[in-house]
């Protein structure tokens, strides 16, 4: 989309700015409710350095790997979306270690490494038969616990050894979406209220793979002062770059975060998204995240329209990301869910080729990079990020 379609798209101009510069014709970009108390904060600016910034970049730094972290392996990530796991094997990785996801015959997950114990051989390329499958190297057969039921050079009958049999992981459905658990279960799947409420409908996305290091995902979606400069071509257009002192607070039991208020851009392919045909729109915007890599904005219009996004992020490794978002909206179900969907994921694909050309994992040390009062959320979240993952830092 290009960035010059807002406003002249329907032969008008604007401007949205702060403050009231041109009664009734200008739009303020941030609004603050007048009973929000700010909290005094500041983020003294970090220094320059140049190793910590370079170790950053070649992802070699052990204050910013993370994915051989211990605590990581007790929360649920989702890894494909349920519609993703049909008659065959399904590859998919999570914390470095390639798995394979494949349904019995009653329709239950299994997930496994997406290795064969015999020789290696990827089981994802193997073969699916009434809930078992069949690994394209040997023919080693494994059933739906993923015990291993058949080598077929033993003969039938033949023990089989008890080191033969796969790992299973714990893998649950939720959301639309496909999660795993590859330790021990510790952080829950943060709850959606609106997923039981007959007044929402939820609309899945897809799942893509993300050439970006999954904090660094988590960074941009806390982050809005990149609004007027990388979403140009959605709803950034024309949006003050001042941004207010923000007040962070728990949200709900699960989500920590801020509330806000905007005047964004509404092009023409956004209407479906806001339910408005004007030219900017007013949004009270709350963002929050949860440990480990889930963030969760809620934007409410002034018609009482909310439009949820669960944006998340699956660390494949230090270096690479599954990422996908679901969202809920009790909007008039006539509307076409792919032009909702369409919208969003324009505005993931401007996110997206700005952070693939940032190279390297977030540094989560203050030395790496500079911070200033606009920072606040995501400095939070990679300070309590640290301490989740057990990580001492300066």
């Amino acid at each position: 989309m290009g960035g010059n379609g807002v406003g002249a798209a329907r032969g008008k101009r604007f401007q949205i700015g702060t403050g009231d510069r041109a009664r009734g014709r200008s739009f303020v970009g941030f609004v603050h409710k007048p009973h929000y108390r700010m909290r005094k904060w500041s983020v003294g600016l970090t220094k320059t350095v140049s190793a910590d910034r370079a170790n950053a970049r070649r992802g070699d730094d052990p204050m910013t790997r993370f994915a051989d972290r211990a605590p990581l392996r007790t929360a649920w990530y989702p890894v494909a979306e349920s519609t993703d796991v049909t008659d065959k094997p399904h590859a998919t990785r999570l914390l470095g270690e390639n798995l394979v996801l494949w349904r019995s015959q009653n329709g239950d997950l299994i997930a496994a490494p997406d290795e064969c114990p015999h020789r290696q051989a990827p089981l994802s390329i193997g073969t699916y038969n009434e809930g078992e499958i069949t690994c394209a190297y040997h023919g080693w057969t494994f059933g739906e616990r993923g015990q291993c039921v058949l080598v077929p050079s033993s003969g039938p009958g033949a023990p089989i050894p008890p080191t033969a049999h796969l790992n299973c992981r714990n893998v649950q459905e939720r959301y639309g979406l496909v999660w795993v658990c590859p330790g021990e279960p510790a952080v829950a799947i943060p709850r959606i209220p609106q997923d039981e409420d007959p007044a929402f409908r939820r609309l899945n996305s897809g799942v893509e793979t993300w050439k970006v290091s999954t904090p660094r995902l988590v960074d941009n979606f806390m982050d809005f002062s990149h609004f007027p400069w990388v979403h140009t071509g959605t709803f950034g257009l024309g949006q003050d770059p001042l941004i207010p002192k923000l007040n962070l607070q728990q949200l709900d039991e699960d989500f920590y975060g801020y509330i806000y208020e905007v005047y964004a851009a509404n092009p023409d392919e956004a209407t479906a998204v806001s339910g408005s045909e004007e030219d900017v729109v007013h949004r009270v915007m709350t963002t929050g995240f949860a440990l480990p890599f889930m963030v969760r904005s809620t934007i409410r219009y002034d018609d009482g329209l909310e439009h949820i996004l669960l944006l998340v992020s699956t660390p494949r490794d230090d270096l690479e990301s599954t990422f996908t978002f679901v969202v809920w909206r009790n909007d008039d179900h006539s509307v076409d869910p792919e032009e909702i969907i369409a919208f969003d994921r324009a505005i993931g694909a401007e996110d997206k080729a700005m952070l693939e050309q940032v190279p390297g994992t977030l540094p989560l040390t203050r030395t790496g990079v500079v911070n200033v009062q606009s920072d606040k959320p995501s400095v939070e979240w990679r300070r309590r990020f640290a301490e989740f993952i057990q990580l001492e830092v300066s």
